[in-house]
C-alpha cells in the first residue's frame, strides 16, 4: 500500500453555529504535508451555521440539505471523500496542531495499518480542558489494544480516529439505526478486519457542552454500546463485564451532572 497522498476530513453538522468555526479553523490550520479536503455535511441548519460556512467557500466543501441524522450525514461525506485517508471530526470538536502531519507520517511508516486512533482531550464550551482524570483513564485503557478489550469498553475516542478509504469501504457504511454509538459499531466492524495502529499523542479535543449527545443522552449511549457488543460477541463473561462497567460509568456521569446542577443553583442564589 502506497504513501498517503491526500487526507479527507468529514464533519457532520446541524445547528452548531457556536462551535463550527473553531472546528473548520482547526482543520484549515493543519500542515499535513499532503492536500487536505474538509467536507462539512450539514443537515439544514437554521442558527447561523450556513452563514459561517459560507465565509469558507472555496477553502472547504460544504452542502446543506435535510438528512436522516448524523449517520446519514457521515455516510454522504465518507462516500464523497476523495482522500486515501479519512478522519471524522464532529462540528463541535477540534484537531490539535500537528495532528494531520502525525497521521500522515504514521500511515506512511506503517503501510500494513488500515486505521489508527490517538488520544483525545476533553474541553468545555470555552476550550478549557476538563475531566483530566477521565482522559488519563482512557489513555491508560488505549495503551494496550485487544479486540476482546474493545468489546467490553469503547476506549477509542472518535475525533482521534483516522482510516484508510479501503478500511471504511470494507467495514461501512455507518449504521443509520444507531443515534448515539454509531462510532463504536464502526470500530468493532473495522477491528474484525484489521488491528488498528495507535498514536500515543493527543490528536483532538472532544467538546462537552449542554447540547452534546454525550451530555444529553449518556444513558442511551452506554445502553446502545452494550447492544452493539451483543451483535458481535455472545461470551457471557464479557457481556457481564460490559454491563457492570456501564453501571459504574453511568453512575459517575450522573454524579457529575448532579454536581454541575448544584453548582449552578449555588451561583444563582
Amino acid at each position: 500500500m502506497g504513501n498517503v497522498t491526500k487526507i479527507s476530513v468529514v464533519t457532520p453538522s446541524f445547528n452548531q453555529a457556536g462551535f463550527i468555526e473553531r472546528t473548520v479553523q482547526s482543520v484549515l490550520s493543519q500542515d499535513a504535508g499532503v492536500p487536505v479536503e474538509h467536507l462539512v455535511i450539514d443537515g439544514g441548519s437554521t442558527d447561523g451555521t450556513l452563514e459561517i460556512l459560507g465565509r469558507y467557500t472555496g477553502k472547504i466543501h460544504w452542502i446543506s440539505e435535510p438528512d436522516r441524522g448524523m449517520a446519514d450525514a457521515l455516510n454522504k461525506g465518507f462516500f464523497m471523500a476523495t482522500g486515501d485517508v479519512t478522519g471524522w471530526l464532529n462540528s463541535d470538536d477540534t484537531y490539535l496542531p500537528g495532528t494531520l502531519r502525525k497521521v500522515t507520517e504514521f500511515f506512511d511508516a506503517h503501510p500494513d495499518v488500515d486505521w489508527l486512533y490517538g488520544n483525545c482531550r476533553m474541553v468545555d464550551a470555552s476550550d478549557r480542558e476538563i475531566r483530566g482524570w477521565i482522559t488519563a483513564y482512557k489513555k491508560h485503557s488505549a495503551r494496550k489494544y485487544r479486540y476482546d478489550k474493545l468489546l467490553v469498553e469503547n476506549f477509542i475516542s472518535q475525533p482521534a480516529v483516522f482510516m484508510r478509504t479501503k478500511a471504511f469501504k470494507e467495514a461501512g457504511p455507518v449504521d443509520l439505526t444507531l443515534p448515539t454509538a454509531m462510532d463504536y459499531d464502526l470500530w468493532l466492524r473495522m477491528a474484525r478486519n484489521s488491528r488498528p495502529g495507535h498514536i500515543t499523542d493527543d490528536l483532538a479535543c472532544f467538546r462537552v457542552h449542554g447540547k452534546s449527545i454525550s451530555a444529553r443522552n449518556y444513558r442511551l449511549q452506554f445502553a446502545e454500546q452494550y447492544r452493539i457488543h451483543k451483535r458481535y460477541d455472545h461470551n457471557p463473561w464479557r457481556l457481564l463485564s460490559h454491563r457492570m462497567r456501564n453501571l459504574v460509568i453511568v453512575g459517575v456521569y450522573s454524579l457529575l451532572r448532579a454536581s454541575r446542577g448544584k453548582a449552578g443553583k449555588s451561583r444563582d442564589q
